[in-house]
Order: structure tokens, then sequence, then C-alpha cells
């Protein structure tokens, strides 16, 4: 396990790599950043109130889930654009999201005082249109897709569970079922990557580590962290066998864990699977 910054987000999450930006990108969630690690610096970029999470698009640029909608901006985040609001209740935001096979940028969201089933699911289609997937969730998490594409993984945290779905383009999520059970003691699940060998790789939330599962809901890795917040996981790097993990420094006291808030890297011995992006079309909705 390698540092790889300084502790300089107050809630990391959301690591992204993508070949065509300069380095891994990230967010701190509620500071309404986006931070990027390039050349050994990491640069700072404010897009709102909240920035819940990012993905590459189609067309160059990138697509951003905000407080309470998404937004696109440009490849260096220089513009927003931020697209119509879901809601609004001030009391509800984003919190977590990815892509789909298919190009369609999902994010999920949560209320600020983690309200039971307060939040949802929320797709962002090609052409700007929003679709509401989940409804009753609570702190809608990790989100990622088998390498076939055919099953998707979902955490909505305070379940204790991995779900799995059928997915396909025209059909969407269906077909829910438990995959995978997190004993209280070891952490809450959180975010969550998927690698080329198709197991699961998720951080876990107060537990000071990320797990690894096989497709069939065993336990195959146990990776601690010197932090208990870990938030987040992405595989990156030219040859996509770094993963990148994202930590918080919410609840903390930085004298007991100076290293929380900070990016870390482990080397798996796997492979991951390259980011889905958002595409955009170009007769979107304005």
């Amino acid at each position: 396990m390698e540092q790889v910054t300084e502790p300089v987000a107050a809630h990391g999450e959301g690591p992204v790599w993508f070949a065509g930006w300069p380095g891994p990108r990230w967010v701190d969630m509620l500071a309404g950043d986006v931070l990027e690690l390039a050349g050994g610096r990491v640069r700072r970029t404010h897009v709102g109130t909240v920035a819940a999470a990012l993905r590459p698009r189609s067309d160059g640029g990138a697509v951003l889930a905000l407080e309470r909608g998404f937004a696109l901006a440009d490849a260096s985040l220089a513009k927003v654009e931020s697209l119509p609001e879901l809601w609004t209740d001030r009391e509800i935001r984003m919190n977590d999201g990815g892509c789909d096979p298919d190009g369609r940028f999902y994010c999920g969201s949560m209320a600020y005082s983690a309200a039971p089933g307060a939040g949802g699911l929320y797709r962002l289609e090609a052409d700007g249109s929003v679709t509401t997937v989940l409804t009753g969730v609570t702190v809608s998490n990790g989100l990622a897709w088998s390498p076939d594409g055919g099953t998707a993984y979902y955490i909505d945290t305070p379940t204790q569970r991995v779900d799995a779905f059928d997915y396909s383009a025209e059909r969407g999520l269906t077909a829910r079922r438990p995959l995978i059970e997190i004993p209280a003691d070891a952490g809450a699940p959180d975010g969550m990557t998927v690698d080329a060998e198709g197991r699961l790789w998720i951080a876990l939330w107060g537990g000071g580590a990320v797990r690894c599962y096989t497709p069939d809901g065993k336990l195959a890795e146990h990776v601690p962290l010197p932090v208990t917040q870990v938030t987040a996981c992405a595989f990156g790097g030219p040859d996509l066998d770094e993963l990148y993990i994202t930590t918080s420094r919410q609840t903390i006291d930085p004298a007991a864990q100076p290293e929380a808030g900070a990016l870390f890297r482990y080397r798996p011995g796997v492979r991951g699977l390259p980011v889905l992006g958002y595409a955009v079309s170009a007769n979107r909705v304005t």
C-alpha cells in the first residue's frame, strides 16, 4: 500500500482513471471540488456546491453529478453547464455513480441526514433526459458492471449488501437479488469497482480496508489501510494494474489518523477494466 498524496480531501470519493486525462481524478465531495493528480501535484477545480461523481464523455468532455442534478463540462473542467435540477429539496444531495456499458450516466442520492428511503438512483440518457431507476434508497453508493456487461452491482450502504441486477440496454436493471453481505464489524460497503476477472473490490467505510470478492460472492482478499474511512476505489495506471483508493477525514481526529483524506495506491496483481464513459448525443435536449 502506497500513500500517493497528502491528505488533500476532507471527503475524498469517486476515483476515475481515463487515458485522456493527465492523471487520476477524484472528488472532494462536500467541498464541490474535483481533484486531479498530474506530475506529482494535485490540481483542485471547484465545480459546484457538491461534486458527487464524474466520468469522461465521448465528445472529449466530462459529465458530472452535482448537488441536485447532472452537469456537462469541458475536458479541463473550466466550463461547467448545469442541467435542470432533479429536485428542489435542499436536504437531499447526489452521492455516487457511474456509467453503464451503453454510455448512460447514473448517480444515486441520499439525505444529508441519511434519512431512510429518502434517496433514489437516476440515469442521464444520451439526449440529456433523466430516468428514475430506483426509489426508496438510503445511501446510494457503489455501482459497477461485470466484464461482459450483463450484470450490474449496486450498494445501498445501510443494507450492508452488494446487490446484483441483470442488465440490458433495453430493460435496464432488472431481477435484483442480494450477492454479498458485509458483516457490520467489517465496516459499511461504500464505493466499488470490478476487475478484468470479474471480481468486486469494495471500499469499507469505518472498516479501514478494501475487500475483494469473487463474482459468486466469496471473500478473496482483505486489504487494510492506515485510515478507517475508506470511500471508493478504481483501477488505473497505463496498464490498469493499480488500484487507486480514496479516503475521508470526516469524523476523524487528525492526530489519530494523519493520513485520512489522502489518495492511496495498491497493486493487487490483477488488471481492471477501462472506465465506462458517457455517450453524449448530438441531439441532446437543451
